[in-house]
């Protein structure tokens, strides 16, 4: 099967997704894929683990993509190795009155990672900069000044989100929460037979909504709204990762694998020392115990 190298998903430099594939042809089976996922798993619990205990980073893992991209499905594979303290999971969905009551990052800070653990949002701040670009209407919710219509709008405003998202991720960043952002890349025509199975197969009825079809409709301005946030907020701290997802069973490894890669790079995530007082009366304190049976 072919090893996984981070650098050749990450956006290092303007991308275009319509050269980008949506499906990697590993020339593996669908069981050997569950099985170096499997792996991978377990080896990242067995990392956070280690985090908790070291507590000075927490990860943020950032999930976008379009309607049926697999992002449920592959947080359930990837995460169900771990410790269920280890692991928190936001699924944003349209802002309730209270939080739009604040600025439209608020929600998130809330919802960062504790130190020790992984937070994934399953949906991100990016929908600020995707559906309401594609919506423009939904940014008068936020009863910003100066906003009255969507005339308001203007580019030089979409600018702004951009730089205050950057700006959102380098302090966190900088107080030690790692941040992986990963675009399943999905083709137009694998979404439409995964609609074509929510309609078909009765037991997958209760996830098909009229709303996917209208957002569909809208598929080129998303493509053309998704690149130009990757392109506008991929750092060197808070990359952006281009996964393609026709294969739900690969892009699930690929995501796991890059993951597991680009934590390596934090060679300072160890088990804390015994206090050396501690280690240095270890065999008394063990007397101790036993004398206790």
């Amino acid at each position: 099967m072919k090893s996984i190298n981070p650098n050749d998903f990450k956006a290092v430099s303007p991308i275009e997704l319509s050269t980008l594939p949506t499906n990697l042809d590993s020339g593996a089976s669908d069981d050997k894929k569950e099985d170096k996922l499997e792996s991978v798993s377990n080896k990242l619990s067995e990392l956070q683990d280690v985090m908790y205990a070291h507590n000075r980073y927490g990860v943020l893992i950032c999930l976008q993509g379009m309607d049926t991209s697999g992002k449920d499905s592959l947080i359930r594979e990837v995460f169900k190795g771990f410790n269920s303290r280890g692991v928190v999971v936001h699924s944003f969905k349209t802002p309730h009155s209270a939080e739009l009551e604040h600025d439209y990052l608020w929600r998130h800070y809330l919802a960062l990672p504790e130190k020790g653990k992984f937070t994934i949002f399953n949906r991100t701040h990016y929908e600020n900069v995707l559906v309401t670009r594609v919506h423009p209407e939904y940014i008068l919710n936020e009863n910003l000044p100066g906003i009255e219509t969507v005339a308001d709008i203007t580019p030089q405003f979409w600018n702004d989100r951009m730089e205050q998202i950057r700006n959102f991720e380098k302090h966190i960043t900088q107080n030690g929460v790692i941040v992986l952002k990963f675009f399943l890349h999905l083709s137009k025509e694998e979404q439409r037979q995964r609609l074509l199975r929510r309609l078909e197969e009765g037991k997958h009825n209760w996830k098909f909504s009229t709303g996917d079809l209208k957002e569909r409709e809208h598929w080129d301005e998303y493509m053309h709204y998704y690149e130009e946030a990757i392109n506008n907020t991929s750092t060197e701290k808070a990359p952006w990762y281009v996964v393609p997802a026709d294969d739900k069973e690969m892009a699930r490894y690929i995501v796991g694998k890059i993951i597991w890669e680009e934590m390596q790079q934090y060679t300072d995530i160890q088990e804390p020392k015994m206090d050396e007082k501690v280690k240095a009366n270890i065999e008394m304190y063990k007397e101790i115990l036993k004398k206790e049976v």
